[in-house]
């Protein structure tokens, strides 16, 4: 349709209402304005903002959605980050269409979206608003784009809303994703292509809804005409949940899922043996015949049944579970890890990111057994703790008689030393410009040119980095190598303090296992290790226990055995702060992201835990 004056469209509205428009009659936008008019008795020509809710109104409203938005949230952040700079808004809305989550673009676009209400709290019911974007997909729970002056009210007519609806993991509709943009020179097309994006989108947070709530199940993906559908069943083979999908292929419903009805029912398949990975099986109907491949997941956490379905003893060994054990339950770090296992081995470089003592090397020594280069060498050096005369020397090597005091027979140098394997350089902040000039060279052209020597030599290396600090202002400033620094960067992790942990209480516990086995911690000790800020991290925190347990008495560490120093001044108040937040942060994930629980157990009022979550800047993706 073409842009129209307001007083126009309000005369071609009543033709489609009235058949008599030259447009199809029969469209998903006549039908929605027909509703509009006759249902809703709504005015096209009506100005005025959207409803929209107060703060405290948005977060009663948002509260019985908490698990369900956390659960979104990564997929909703990695949507708007891939439409940011197409001027995009992303937002997630509950099944009334109150927008519930948004993420406005940069510059003038923002200032738009604001100034028109399309944020948090708005709502644009169809109801209310007329044809729009997310009202209408939910009315008719399908996906629509509804392209600027296709919606029922004339003022909307600057912007174009693409949306998908969102089913929850019982096939009922939980709310939906919408893309709006403001933008006049996206034709139709580019918003089309948009709606596949977040349709996309949807179906992947659909999928970790759904297996976010059947973690503790067994879950297949059947293939179909329509996409994929997810089973989940439990150790005897039983369904215990189908997302919509499932449900229309296979014909379930509430009542048939309730009753515990055999999987085999609908879909037989040869179960696999392993538990740590996603098998590939050939499915086939309840007759026999060939359904396809599709995939079976394990359960989340191991199950108790009385016929359980276990894997192999000699199954071999998850290589990243070291990777896991580090990672605990921090939520940035395992999300770290997710990603670390998805570049899988290519030779991607790996720049870690911590304070000293966070444990940097044994999370490199943990990403190079993780790889295919794990039966090659792991070679290591602390770029900090090696005088600058001598590191060009041990990096790059030399040949016999190349300087006064090189060794009779020369030396190969780390990296040829790393060929084929890994190469860590720890605080390559600290190397000095014109090795990294030699660094950068080695790392273009995959040859070493040892000192004194003919011709260079060819070396096959993955690179990991470690840092505490920060190379981006560094590189700016022109401390580091802007192209070296982009070289490292290929994947960051960062690798947060002891005392910003989520999981630190696990993290001092698993520690004290590990030095001092033979002793436990009295309730004195623990108070005192959960409280203390531990300014040198990991690495101050396993002194400290293995001296505790060499001067405990009788097998009980006190905290007369602690060495903790003071630790206060200026760093004290930041400290208090990260200790409140990982109370709190531990506490919402105890209770499964749900509010007023965790505000109970932490005996706090609902609205004081809201402000201390807003002021610690404590979001969803932390817990």
């Amino acid at each position: 349709m073409a842009s129209l004056s307001a007083s126009n469209h309000v005369a071609r509205v009543l033709s489609v209402a009235n058949h008599v428009a030259e447009v199809d009659a029969s469209s998903r936008i006549a039908d929605s304005w027909r509703r509009c008019l006759i249902s809703h008795k709504l005015d096209p020509a009506r100005q005025g903002p959207p409803q929209t809710l107060t703060e405290a109104e948005v977060r009663h409203v948002a509260e019985p959605m908490e698990q369900l938005i956390r659960l979104a949230t990564p997929e909703l952040e990695d949507l708007a980050r891939v439409l940011r700079q197409t001027g995009y808004c992303v937002n997630l809305a509950d099944p009334s269409a109150t927008m519930l989550w948004s993420r406005v673009p940069g510059a003038a676009d923002a200032e738009i979206f604001m100034r028109w209400k399309v944020y948090t709290g708005s709502n644009f019911s169809e109801a209310f608003e007329g044809t729009n974007g997310l009202g209408t997909a939910l009315a008719e729970q399908k996906p629509i784009l509804v392209h600027r002056d296709e919606h029922f009210r004339a003022q909307w007519h600057m912007f174009s809303c693409a949306v998908a609806p969102l089913f929850d993991q019982a096939g009922r509709l939980a709310g939906a994703v919408n893309i709006t943009s403001c933008r006049e020179d996206l034709e139709r097309t580019a918003h089309q292509l948009a709606l596949a994006v977040t349709m996309e989108a949807t179906r992947r947070m659909e999928g970790a809804i759904f297996r976010g709530h059947f973690r503790n199940a067994w879950i297949a993906t059947v293939p179909g005409d329509g996409g994929s559908g997810l089973l989940a069943y439990d150790d005897d083979r039983r369904i215990v949940g189908a997302c919509r999908s499932a449900r229309a292929l296979l014909g379930l419903t509430d009542g048939l899922i309730a009753s515990g009805i055999d999987l085999s029912r609908y879909v037989k398949f040869d179960h696999p043996a392993a538990r740590n990975a996603d098998d590939t099986v050939e499915l086939r109907r309840a007759d026999g015949s060939p359904l396809g491949h599709g995939h079976v997941a394990p359960p989340l956490r191991a199950r108790s049944s009385t016929r359980p379905l276990a894997p192999r003893r000699d199954a071999p060994a998850d290589r990243f579970d070291a990777l896991h054990r580090l990672a605990g339950r921090d939520p940035g770090l395992i999300k770290s890890v997710k990603r670390l296992r998805s570049i899988g081995d290519h030779n991607l470089p790996v720049l870690l990111h911590g304070e000293t003592g966070v444990g940097k090397d044994v999370f490199a020594r943990a990403i190079h057994a993780a790889g295919n280069r794990a039966r090659h060498n792991y070679v290591a050096l602390n770029c900090a703790a090696m005088p600058e005369s001598l590191i060009d020397a041990e990096l790059f090597g030399y040949e016999a008689g190349a300087f006064t005091g090189a060794r009779r027979d020369g030396s190969k140098g780390l990296i040829v030393q790393a060929d084929g394997g890994t190469l860590f350089l720890d605080e390559i902040g600290d190397m000095p410009i014109a090795l990294q000039t030699r660094l950068l060279r080695v790392l273009e052209n995959r040859e070493v040119w040892p000192l004194g020597a003919p011709k260079p030599v060819p070396v096959d290396i993955r690179l990991i980095s470690a840092t505490h600090r920060d190379l981006g202002r560094m590189a700016e400033q022109g401390a580091f190598r802007a192209d070296l620094y982009f070289r490292l960067r290929g994947m960051e992790v960062r690798l947060p303090a002891l005392r910003e942990r989520a999981d630190r209480d696990d993290v001092i516990r698993q520690i004290a296992r590990e030095e001092a086995p033979n002793c436990r911690l009295s309730d004195e000790a623990w108070s005192q290790l959960a409280a203390y800020p531990y300014p040198g991290n990991m690495r101050q925190l396993r002194h400290v226990l293995r001296l505790a347990g060499c001067t405990a008495e009788d097998g009980v560490i006190t905290d007369a055995d602690l060495d903790l120093p003071p630790f206060g001044g200026r760093a004290a108040e930041p400290d208090l702060q990260a200790a409140e937040r990982a109370t709190i942060v531990e506490a919402l994930r105890k209770h499964g992201g749900r509010v007023t629980e965790a505000a109970r157990a932490l005996k706090l009022s609902r609205a004081t835990l809201y402000r201390k979550i807003k002021q610690l800047k404590i979001d969803s993706g932390s817990y």
